[in-house]
């Protein structure tokens, strides 16, 4: 195969960007480890300067993760550099990434700066990050609507200046694939060391065209893709990275290119975004959508059946998607769990094997059997309710058509438990107000909703509320055969990340 795609996974950085996406430090981390499963080449872990606990991230990622390069955002001023510089030390291979408008829009408006002014300050910049670090990346945000002629003379001078990754970012997603491709070649056609240095594709998703953008920068020469699980990210969001990873797998003959990731683990890691984040993925979202395999017609059912290529172009195996070959129960042992998370990509101490078993027990109690899409809710669902201040108890419910509804709940923090009655407009809202009562705090209900893990009667339930408070937005998760139990849980998920602080 030809020349190897670099997947540069910008999640923790430019996909928390989006409302309500904001993630803590565990979390990120829990990410971050997925995407080393995942085998991405870069992972952008924050914009260091932008918070304490920005900085923080970073760090903890760049200390912890060892088997891809970690970058940091930075604006071009030192003391972004320099924050960058210290979040970085632990990487093994770091990057910082510097960005800098180039637009004519963006160097007025926003800038208040000249065209010369804005050179003079890139150049500065990318000398500065190199007396620290050998891997430099320059971006020209809003590249795509940029003077081509001015783009070529900040891209030369700044590869001059010791830039090793030259990035193109279509910043607010206005280009098209065949525009797209033009800037790419004549960016590696017209600037002096641009075929001796990294040139990247970052492209947003406004007009629906990311993805088409990005392989039409791949067709061009482009050497690394700037993506998000799920395509999260501001406004529309960012290229998906599914989507480019399977387009370079299926069509890399087509295209002449390959990459290093591994896609089993494709599943895994939008799942795991899904559930951090609470954004639904629609059911007709390319590569990882819920109908992305299902087949409904009869004439697709009869081609599938007697050939899965007649109407599959990738197999769901390939992207990690459980397909149920081992169906656990109350009877299975604990062998059979632990052999069947090793199978799943969970790789747990026997502190959390004993906690995982034991839940799973619970559960096997409920269900008649418990599928993989179960075991992997479960296992996200143990890190979820070990986390925070309040950990729920008990409750009772009192609801019907005729009267008001009542919820008792109990909460545990710490040695003590507290417990309120509340009444409300129906089960959840009166659940919801009796936390609110117990954590002594103002949290307005965002968002909520309810969707089954696995089909059937007796199928997980997974609740996802949104919670605000104090001008941020928290993300919660419950799990359970009772809908009203995963719900209570989630909202207490949230309330505790409210306490903690979330990503600050």
């Amino acid at each position: 195969m030809g020349m190897k795609i670099s997947i540069f996974d910008t999640t923790l950085r430019d996909g928390e960007q989006a409302p309500g996406c904001s993630m803590d430090i565990s979390e990120k981390l829990e990410v971050a480890r997925q995407l080393e499963r995942l085998r991405v080449d870069c992972i952008e872990a924050g914009f260091a300067i932008a918070s304490p606990g920005d900085l923080a991230a970073v760090k903890a990622v760049s200390e912890q993760i060892k088997g891809c390069r970690v970058a940091s955002l930075c604006r071009c001023v030192e003391k972004d550099i320099d924050a960058a510089r210290d979040a970085l030390s632990g990487a093994v291979s770091p990057l910082i990434h510097l960005f800098l408008a180039t637009s004519p829009i963006h160097m007025r408006a926003k800038l208040k700066m000249t065209p010369e002014q804005v050179l003079e300050q890139a150049v500065g910049a990318v000398k500065y990050a190199r007396r620290f670090c050998e891997g430099v990346q320059f971006s020209a945000e809003d590249a795509c609507r940029s003077d081509p002629v001015f783009l070529r003379r900040i891209f030369s001078a700044v590869i001059e200046a010791g830039a090793t990754v030259i990035n193109i970012p279509d910043t607010v997603g206005y280009i098209t694939p065949n525009e797209y491709y033009r800037i790419v070649r004549d960016v590696l056609s017209s600037c002096p060391g641009a075929d001796k240095v990294v040139i990247s594709a970052h492209c947003h998703n406004d007009l629906g065209m990311a993805t088409a953008n990005s392989i039409s920068g791949v067709a061009a020469g482009a050497s690394q893709v700037e993506c998000t699980l799920n395509g999260i990210g501001e406004r529309a969001g960012n290229t998906p990275l599914e989507e480019v990873v399977m387009a370079i797998v299926t069509r890399g003959s087509t295209l002449d290119v390959s990459c290093d990731v591994d896609t089993t683990q494709i599943y895994r890691a939008s799942r795991l975004i899904q559930t951090i984040t609470g954004l639904p993925i629609p059911p007709n979202k390319a590569v990882i959508g819920a109908n992305a395999f299902a087949h409904e017609a009869g004439i697709h059912q009869h081609g599938v059946m007697a050939n899965p290529e007649t109407y599959e172009i990738m197999r769901p195996e390939a992207l990690g998607i459980p397909q149920n070959r081992m169906v656990l129960g109350k009877h299975s042992g604990r062998h059979a769990f632990e052999e069947r998370l090793e199978a799943l990509g969970f790789s747990v101490s026997k502190e959390e094997l004993d906690e995982a078993f034991a839940s799973f027990k619970v559960l096997a109690d409920k269900k008649k059997t418990v599928s993989d899409l179960d075991i992997i809710a479960l296992m996200k669902n143990e890190a979820d309710e070990d986390f925070g201040l309040y950990r729920l108890e008990s409750f009772v419910i009192n609801s019907g058509n005729t009267i008001d509804s009542t919820a008792i709940i109990k909460l545990t923090c710490g040695d003590s438990v507290v417990q309120r009655v509340e009444m409300g407009d129906g089960p959840v809202d009166a659940a919801f107000k009796a936390i609110n009562a117990i954590a002594g705090g103002r949290y307005k209900l965002e968002n909520y909703s309810l969707h089954s893990i696995t089909e059937g009667g007796d199928a997980l339930g997974e609740a996802l509320v949104r919670v605000s408070s104090m001008g941020r937005i928290y993300t919660g998760r419950g799990l359970s055969t009772d809908v009203i139990e995963a719900s209570i849980k989630a909202y207490v998920n949230a309330v505790n990340k409210c306490l903690m602080g979330g990503a600050e």
